[in-house]
């Protein structure tokens, strides 16, 4: 088994309960590690082997651009997505963090940890 870590993946999205945040919109920054099975991609060294990168963020910036009220939710859709369309991941943990959240102070984020298998 192995882990592939995609991280500090950032998007400007319109997530939240607030009117405002689903018009001005935000930054968000996108944590994503897969467990898989990489023994054939070690011994191959061929793409087709493993779990492709850029596809994967990919169905994350697809998921990021659907406005959701709650990290919780856009979380489980993020981690539903990629596990339905990268068959060879068994386990996911992403973490989203909200960059500058409206709180009424300094805040620098909120976010987020869910397991694909917390269900």
């Amino acid at each position: 088994m192995g882990k592939i870590a995609i991280e500090g993946m950032e998007f400007f999205a319109y997530h939240g309960c607030f009117s405002e945040e689903q018009i001005i919109g935000t930054r968000f920054v996108v944590d994503l590690t897969l467990e898989t099975d990489t023994r054939q991609a070690e011994a191959s060294d061929k793409l087709s082997r493993t779990i492709n990168y850029q596809e994967v963020y990919l169905a994350v910036k697809a998921q990021m651009i659907i406005k959701s009220n709650l990290l919780e939710h856009l979380g489980r859709r993020i981690l539903d997505a990629v596990m339905a369309q990268f068959a060879p991941i068994t386990h996911a943990r992403i973490r989203i963090a909200k960059m500058n959240p409206p709180l009424g102070g300094k805040v620098g984020s909120v976010s987020i940890t869910l397991d694909s298998d917390d269900e």
